[in-house]
């Protein structure tokens, strides 16, 4: 083969795979807005709850001669914002008078690539648990800054983008003059507590206007003494 037929097979060849290069770039482009958007979908299905709920109970009571204090051990269950319980956590404090703080941010929206897609939302977070105690006050807590909060997250491994929509959350939520240039209404923070004692069944809810409200029931008596098995 002659040096100009082998250019003439070249040529062609580079702009095939120039061609095949692009297509390939932006094709890549769409899989990735397409991904991007139905997480975003996801995401903000996941806001459009008017409250969060969780639920209290006391597992354990047990008094310390050398201190001369009483430890209260209390299980939390959250629900996310489906309804469906999370992971039940454990907290022990050297007390009863157990106090939890909520955090409700409201925002007309976030600026995240696609502007006004989150508008008029709100985000209900549970945020810490603690007693206060002067210098021995104890704190846990429940959802950590800059991470998704437990209950919003999409069920699935952790994506990039999601995490970089609540990266964006927090910065604009916690930085007064980017939650004012993101258009963030208000971050609110409440912290009510009680007297947890055994034997009651403590509910807490966070509304739609920003309230943390604790409610207390009795357990019925047919539960006391009995060990109730989870379903298999």
């Amino acid at each position: 083969m002659s040096k100009k037929s082998s250019l003439k097979f070249i040529k062609p060849a580079i702009i095939v795979v120039a061609i095949l290069s692009v297509a390939g770039i932006s094709f890549q482009k769409i899989s990735n807005f397409a991904n991007e958007n139905a997480i975003l979908k996801e995401v903000i299905k996941r806001l459009e709850a008017d409250s969060r709920l969780a639920e209290v109970l006391v597992t354990g009571v047990n008094y310390e001669e050398k201190t001369n204090k009483s430890f209260t051990t209390i299980k939390l269950l959250e629900y996310d914002v489906s309804g469906e319980p999370l992971e039940p956590k454990y907290f022990t404090f050297s007390g009863n008078i157990i106090q939890f703080q909520s955090l409700v941010i409201r925002f007309n929206d976030i600026d995240i690539r696609q502007k006004s897609k989150l508008k008029d939302k709100s985000v209900y977070l549970f945020w810490k648990v603690f007693l206060l105690d002067g210098e021995n006050t104890q704190e846990y807590e429940l959802t950590k800054i800059n991470e998704i909060p437990q209950g919003y997250k999409v069920p699935e491994e952790v994506d990039p983008y999601e995490k970089e929509l609540w990266q964006n959350f927090w910065t604009s939520a916690l930085d007064p003059k980017r939650a004012q240039e993101s258009g963030i209404k208000n971050a609110q923070i409440e912290a009510p507590g009680t007297m947890f004692v055994p034997g009651h069944l403590y509910t807490i809810n966070i509304e739609h206007d920003g309230g943390l409200r604790i409610d207390s029931s009795i357990i019925s008596p047919i539960l006391r003494g009995e060990k109730i098995l989870d379903d298999l």
